[in-house]
């Protein structure tokens, strides 16, 4: 082990005592493009751990997030001039362990942040200062926020214009983002039905404020609508794509809105996409004067930070559950380290989880942290 690394050359850092960085870590790379994210990806042993820049934070995971697009990461699909092998993992929380000069100005060791960045499935991950956000505490629901609770708010309220009393639809509503667009939609006085896999799926939508919850492997979607909404749902926050796509499309009411956020169904296709019935789509819309918009969060980065402290403050006042999956139920138990991020992409494809999928990332290094 090193000392601290501390490059702002200031007493108050020079100070801190009761953390060593190692020279090496694990981290997940993606060496082989692939859809298959156990073929695509390999753990490494002995990365050298980064060291931060002038403007930068080295931070030190803690907690680190499953997403269902970590598997387009791995096949290539975001960006075609990117080859492997490169840095896996879009987010992460955990506590600043050694900073540039620049970066002293608003951090200090020992803080606590999050950030959304390629390379979290690392042990240490280099952070710009400017893309950190400082945290109170190290806590895994915070993690919830950063990509699955900012993608259903600024969805919502970009291309949503939700009103009281309109009926929302939220398909994969127990997942990581669909259980903040429900309750989202739900502080908007929206009746809102939940689509999901499973009747303990149900019981978690009903408790988050769930109106009418529609367990799709024991009802018919398409029945249930027809038969409950007879006049259609003015907004759809659809996320699994193929043939729920056509069902949203053709529950929507006069003017409604069907927003897109993914298409999970086909992510593990080699071909990437499910078919859908697109050819009668001009005319279903013009019927009924409905739309469909596409979200993509890297788009909207401009009113990030607005997002997020917004969901920030609305979790410590109590008003948001930000329900966190670790994996206790899953066959192996619970994901402690980097060595089960491919048990828990494999569990969110398995439709399992309630809630966002994180795993824990335990550090054997003895810390005042």
């Amino acid at each position: 082990s090193r000392p601290i690394l501390d490059m702002s050359y200031s007493r108050q850092f020079l100070d801190f005592q009761g953390s060593s960085i190692p020279s090496s870590m694990k981290k997940l790379v993606v060496t082989k493009l692939s859809q298959n994210f156990r073929e695509a990806v390999t753990l490494q042993q002995d990365s050298p751990v980064p060291l931060p820049g002038d403007g930068d934070l080295l931070v030190r995971n803690r907690f680190v997030g499953i997403n269902a697009s970590d598997i387009n990461y791995s096949a290539g699909r975001y960006d075609a001039s990117v080859k492997p092998p490169f840095d896996i993992g879009f987010e992460g929380v955990g506590e600043v362990v050694a900073l540039g000069l620049s970066a002293s100005a608003d951090y200090s060791v020992g803080q606590a942040v999050a950030y959304v960045k390629a390379g979290s499935f690392a042990e240490y991950t280099v952070v710009p200062a400017r893309q950190a956000v400082p945290l109170p505490s190290v806590k895994p629901e915070f993690l919830t926020l950063m990509v699955s609770g900012a993608t259903a708010y600024l969805s919502l309220k970009e291309l949503g214009d939700l009103s009281e009393g309109q009926k929302v639809l939220v398909t994969a509503a127990a997942g990581g983002t669909g259980q903040f667009a429900v309750q989202l939609a739900k502080k908007a006085k929206c009746h809102v039905i939940g689509t999901c896999s499973s009747d303990e799926k149900g019981g978690f939508l009903k408790t988050i404020g769930c109106d009418r919850t529609i367990n799709y492997k024991t009802e018919n979607v398409e029945s249930v609508l027809r038969k409950d909404y007879p006049e259609g749902v003015d907004v759809v926050y659809e996320s699994v794509g193929g043939k729920m796509f056509d069902l949203a499309l053709n529950a929507l009411a006069i003017k409604g809105r069907l927003i897109v956020i993914g298409f999970i169904a086909g992510y593990q296709n080699p071909t990437g996409l499910q078919p859908v019935k697109a050819e009668l789509l001009p005319a279903k819309l013009l019927k009924k004067s409905a739309s469909v918009r596409g979200f993509f969060l890297n788009h909207y980065l401009s009113d990030y930070k607005m997002a997020l402290q917004h969901l920030l403050k609305m979790y410590e006042r109590g008003d948001l559950v930000c329900e966190v999956d670790f994996g206790d139920m899953s066959p192996e138990g619970k994901f402690t380290g980097l060595e089960s991020v491919f048990r828990a992409v494999d569990y969110m494809y398995m439709g399992k989880n309630i809630g966002k999928i994180v795993v824990e990332l335990p550090h054997s290094v003895n810390s005042k942290l």
